[in-house]
């Protein structure tokens, strides 16, 4: 540790990202979308002016949110975008979970919302999952400085549908809810028609899975004006341009092709409950998913050799060396060949000797 640090950094536990590898391997860890994203992104990219990048980009990102508020029926007023949805979060934190009362989120949920909650000194307590993995919603208290919990969840998949989450915000009002919906384009039920009714909920949302652009880095915020309003005030007191003029062309772009949208996302659906009951004829314990990957666990063969032997075969998913995941292996769901390949490995690593 460095005598030059500040002190809180010295306390952190950074946030470990799945791996991204250098050599060519069937790449099932880190939830991207198997498929290219929209043919009318390249066409953006190819008829982008090169001169327009010696100008600063729309601080507003006007044309990027005015496609979102289109796809998603609400006002360009009600829509905030940033460079990926972990820095969406990261300004949702800032803006409204900086309370004297405790965040209350999932014991099991993405590993990034107690990261951000040591980061900004927000006290948080968590909820245990129910006996079949779901996010116990009717457990969450309204005496709390914020709810936030993804829907469907992270790393287990379970999805409530919108008339739960309603009932939730009927009983918690005075805190700000937010609902993570970076997978709900898999079989999920997104509560952003529910925006109108609740002011103090806050659905964020991401163009990494479903639209295939992770390596573009944009997400979004949607929900009353008075909240998107306290996300604005932060970013703009951190970065006024998150927004690059290229991405906010090939945003516009993805949105635009719902054809294509649509047929991949309905590919990895197809895909995803093909690779389930192929993992449950070779003894896995498959949780239920509505998200692009399924949680996974043989009750005879240890999780960790398992993640070592795809390895080692060039297969790549993600093992939690958690107390309450380290059994399981999150999966994500990859084209059909490259889901043969991984069933086709497991196999011979779950074949029992005799």
């Amino acid at each position: 540790m460095s005598k030059f640090w500040s002190p809180i950094v010295r306390e952190l536990t950074p946030y470990v990202p799945g791996e991204q590898p250098r050599e060519q391997l069937i790449k099932l860890n880190t939830n991207e979308n198997p498929y290219p994203p929209a043919p009318g992104v390249e066409q953006a990219l190819r008829d982008y002016p090169i001169d327009h990048l010696r100008l600063y980009p729309d601080p507003e990102a006007t044309a990027l949110r005015q496609a979102l508020a289109d796809v998603h029926g609400v006002e360009l007023d009600q829509v905030f975008v940033g460079n990926g949805s972990d820095e969406v979060l990261a300004l949702a934190f800032q803006a409204f979970f900086c309370q004297h009362k405790p965040l209350s989120m999932p014991a099991i949920t993405y590993s990034f919302y107690p990261v951000y909650c040591r980061l900004y000194g927000i006290d948080y307590r968590t909820l245990a999952l129910g006996d079949e993995w779901q996010v116990p919603l009717e457990a969450f208290s309204a005496d709390s400085g914020g709810v936030i919990f993804a829907n469907p969840n992270a790393p287990t998949g379970h999805g409530h549908g919108r008339e739960a989450i309603a009932a939730l915000l009927e009983r918690v009002r005075e805190c700000v809810v937010l609902v993570d919906e970076a997978y709900v384009d898999f079989g999920g039920e997104s509560a952003v028609p529910l925006v109108s009714r609740y002011p103090n909920l806050l659905v964020t949302g991401t163009f990494s899975k479903s639209r295939s652009l992770a390596g573009l880095r944009l997400g979004y915020a949607i929900g009353s004006r008075e909240l998107i309003e306290g996300l604005e005030r932060i970013k703009n007191s951190f970065n006024s341009y998150p927004i690059d003029s290229i991405a906010n062309a090939a945003g516009v772009a993805a949105l635009l092709d719902t054809e294509h949208f649509e047929a991949c996302r309905e590919k990895v659906i197809t895909t995803r409950e093909r690779t389930r009951r192929r993992l449950s004829e070779l003894g896995f314990e498959v949780l239920p998913s509505q998200a692009n990957f399924v949680l996974a666990r043989h009750p005879q063969v240890d999780a960790a050799q398992l993640f070592a032997g795809l390895r080692e075969r060039a297969i790549l998913v993600r093992h939690f060396n958690t107390e309450a995941l380290r059994d399981f292996m999150r999966i994500s769901i990859g084209t059909d060949d490259e889901m043969d390949s991984l069933i086709e490995a497991l196999e011979g690593l779950c074949r029992q000797p005799g």
